[in-house]
C-alpha cells in the first residue's frame, strides 16, 4: 500500500470519525429533549383527562357529612376510581389543607397536609395552565393534581384532592422511558454511523479529488513541464494551497530562466572574451616570436617598432580585462555609488584634456560646449568619468580622420544634460536597440568589429545605478549623439 493511499485513508477515516462524534452527540440532545418534551406533554395530557375527576367525586358522592368524612359511600367509589386508575390517588382535606381521609396505605403517606394555597390557586385557573400540587407520598415532588370544593348547606366543609401522577404512574414511566432511551439510543447510533459514512465517503472523495488533482500538476512541474500551474480559484485551505504553489511555480520558472540567461550570457562571455583576447595576444606573441628569432639581424629603429607594437597590444589587453572585469561587478551588483556634489564642467574639461593627443594623432577636433552658471550635480564621480570615457572611446572609433567629438552640457529641469555627439559614420535605426547590449556589435562594410562591445553596456548600467537613462540620436552618415542627465543639486550654481 502506498504512502498516498495510507494518507488517504487516515483522512477518510479522520472525517467519518468526526462526523460519527458529531451526530452521536446530537443524537443524546436529541433523547434528552424528547424524553424532556414526552414527559411534559404526558403530564399536561394527564391534567386534561382527569382534571375533573376531584370535581365529579365531590358533585356525585357527597363524601363529607357535617365536616367529617362518610367513609361508608365514599370509600368503595374511591377505592373503585383508583382501581380503574392506578395513577390516580384521592385524598379528602378540610378547609385548612390537612388531609382528613385518604383510600391508600398509611404507612406509604408520609405527608398530612397539602398546601391550601396551591389548591385554591388550580381552583381559580379557569384555562390555561395550572400549578403542580404537594403530594403526600412524595413531599419534595410537586406533580400534578385535581381538586374540588365540598360544600354542606352552602358553606365550605373541605376539599376533594386527586393526585394524577402516584407513585404507580412514577414506576410505569420509568420503565417506558429506559425502554425509549435504549430504542431511540440505538437507532440514532446506526443511524449516525451510517450518515457520517456518507458524508465522510462524499466529503473524502470531494476533497482528495482536488488534492489528487494539485498532485498530478505537482507531479508535471517536478518532471519538467514547467507550464503546468493549478487550475481554478477554490477558497480556503485549498485556495491558499493553489495560489502558493503558483506563486512559487513563477518564481521557479523565472529563477530558471534567469539561470538560463546567466549561463547564456556565461557562454557568450568565454566565446567573446577568448575571441577579443586572441587578437592583441597572438600579435604580442608574433613580434616577440620575431623579435627573438631576429634579435641579431633587426636594426635598432626595427626593434623599436616591434616593441612598440607589443606595447600598443598590451595596453588594448589590459583595456579589455578592466572592461570584462568592471561589467562583471555591474551585473554581480557589486558596485556602489558613492555620490557627492561637483561641477560637470570641470570633469569634462579634464577629461578632454587627456585626449588632446590621441585626438591629435587622428585629426579630430575635441569641443567643450557649456552654459554658464551650471549647477552642481550629485554623482559618483569615477563613475560618471567612465560614462564620458566609454562614450569618447566608442566616438574615436567610428570618426574618421577631420571630425569632431564635442560634449555640450545644458542646465534642465531635470538636471544637468549630457551630450557626447561625433561626426562619424552614424547608427542605423534598427541597430539603435541593440547597442546598449552586452557583446552586441556594429557589422558594417569594410568596417573592423573593435572592442569586446560593452562599453556603451557599461556606460548604461552605471547611469542606472543613478537612476537616469542613456538615449541616442543618430543616422546613418550623420553622426551619432549619445545623452543622458545626471540630477544636479537643488539651489546651487557657480
Amino acid at each position: 500500500m502506498s504512502v498516498r493511499t495510507i494518507r488517504g485513508n487516515l483522512l477518510f477515516w479522520k472525517i467519518a470519525t468526526v462526523f460519527s462524534v458529531l451526530l452521536i452527540i446530537l443524537g443524546i440532545v436529541f433523547v434528552l429533549i424528547a424524553s424532556k418534551l414526552s414527559r411534559s406533554y404526558y403530564t399536561m395530557a394527564h391534567q386534561e383527562l382527569y382534571g375533573n375527576v376531584a370535581s365529579h367525586l365531590a358533585s356525585f358522592t357527597h363524601p363529607l357529612k357535617n365536616g367529617q368524612p362518610d367513609t361508608t359511600v365514599t370509600h368503595d367509589i374511591i377505592h373503585s376510581i383508583m382501581v380503574a386508575n392506578p395513577s390516580v390517588e384521592v385524598y379528602l382535606l378540610d378547609t385548612t389543607g390537612k388531609i382528613t381521609d385518604y383510600v391508600v396505605p398509611d404507612k406509604s403517606v408520609q405527608n398530612h397536609q397539602v398546601d391550601i394555597s396551591k389548591v385554591k390557586q388550580w381552583l381559580a385557573v379557569k384555562n390555561g395552565e395550572r400549578p403542580l400540587g404537594d403530594n403526600p407520598k412524595q413531599p419534595d415532588e410537586p406533580g400534578i393534581f385535581s381538586a374540588a370544593p365540598v360544600y354542606e348547606n352552602g358553606q365550605l366543609t373541605g376539599y376533594v384532592y386527586a393526585v394524577l401522577a402516584s407513585e404507580k404512574q412514577r414506576e410505569i414511566l420509568t420503565t417506558l422511558n429506559s425502554h425509549l432511551y435504549y430504542c431511540l439510543g440505538m437507532y440514532i447510533f446506526f443511524c449516525a454511523l451510517g450518515i457520517a459514512f456518507i458524508v465522510g465517503v462524499i466529503t473524502f472523495f470531494l476533497i482528495t479529488n482536488s488534492i489528487c488533482d494539485i498532485a498530478m500538476v505537482v507531479r508535471r512541474f517536478k518532471e519538467g513541464d514547467y507550464s503546468a500551474l493549478i487550475e481554478g480559484h477554490a477558497k480556503g485551505n485549498l485556495g491558499m494551497l493553489t495560489s502558493t504553489f503558483n506563486e512559487m511555480a513563477d518564481v521557479i520558472v523565472d529563477n530558471f530562466d534567469k539561470i538560463s540567461a546567466t549561463d547564456k550570457f556565461r557562454q557568450e562571455l568565454i566565446a567573446n572574451v577568448s575571441h577579443d583576447l586572441r587578437t592583441p595576444l597572438s600579435i604580442m606573441q608574433g613580434y616577440v616570436e620575431t623579435l627573438m628569432i631576429k634579435k641579431d639581424s633587426l636594426a635598432e629603429p626595427e626593434k623599436n617598432k616591434y616593441l612598440s607594437v607589443v606595447l600598443d597590444s598590451s595596453k588594448k589587453l589590459s583595456v579589455l580585462v578592466e572592461q570584462l572585469f568592471q561589467y562583471a561587478k555591474l551585473e554581480a551588483n557589486q558596485v556602489n555609488p558613492e555620490k557627492e556634489q561637483f561641477l560637470l564642467s570641470e570633469l569634462a574639461s579634464d577629461i578632454l584634456m587627456a585626449y588632446q593627443l590621441k585626438a591629435k594623432e587622428k585629426g579630430i577636433s575635441l569641443n567643450l560646449n557649456t552654459e554658464g552658471n551650471l549647477p552642481l550635480v550629485f554623482a559618483d564621480i569615477a563613475l560618471t568619468e567612465r560614462v564620458l570615457q566609454n562614450l569618447i572611446d566608442n566616438s574615436f572609433k567610428f570618426t574618421s580622420e577631420g571630425g569632431s567629438i564635442t560634449i555640450q552640457l545644458q542646465q534642465t529641469s531635470a538636471g544637468v544634460k549630457v551630450e557626447v555627439a561625433d561626426t562619424g559614420i552614424g547608427i542605423a535605426p534598427e541597430d539603435q536597440t541593440y547597442i546598449f547590449e552586452r557583446y552586441k556589435y556594429l557589422h558594417k562594410d569594410g568596417l573592423p568589429k573593435k572592442g569586446m562591445g560593452i562599453g556603451l553596456a557599461i556606460a548604461k548600467k552605471i547611469l542606472e545605478l543613478h537612476q537616469s537613462s542613456i538615449q541616442v540620436n543618430s543616422a546613418p552618415g550623420k553622426g551619432a549623439a549619445f545623452w543622458f542627465v545626471l540630477p544636479a543639486v537643488a539651489g546651487v550654481g557657480m
